[in-house]
């Protein structure tokens, strides 16, 4: 999916994100990532789009936003590359 140029990858549950603002896509299952998902919250930079379902990725953006998915870290990947092959 496509805004004006920037290619959009579904996060789930009707929620996109520009690829081009994403950095990585990570397990949110390590003691790092943890403590980066209360750093985010505690800043105001946690984006939650997994309605209430257990996260299983985190995305994290240049602006330095975290994003937890409820989709798994795999399927993320895959979805960004195929947004990179079309």
């Amino acid at each position: 999916m496509t805004m004006q140029g920037n290619k959009l990858v579904n996060l789930g549950f009707g929620n996109f994100v520009v690829a081009s603002r994403v950095v990585s896509i990570v397990d949110p299952d390590s003691s790092p990532m943890r403590r980066l998902r209360e750093d985010a919250r505690d800043q105001g930079r946690l984006i939650d789009v997994t309605q209430g379902r257990k996260t299983r990725s985190i995305i994290i953006t240049d602006s330095n936003h975290v994003i937890l998915s409820a989709i798994q870290t795999e399927t993320m990947g895959q979805r960004f590359t195929q947004e990179d092959e079309d």
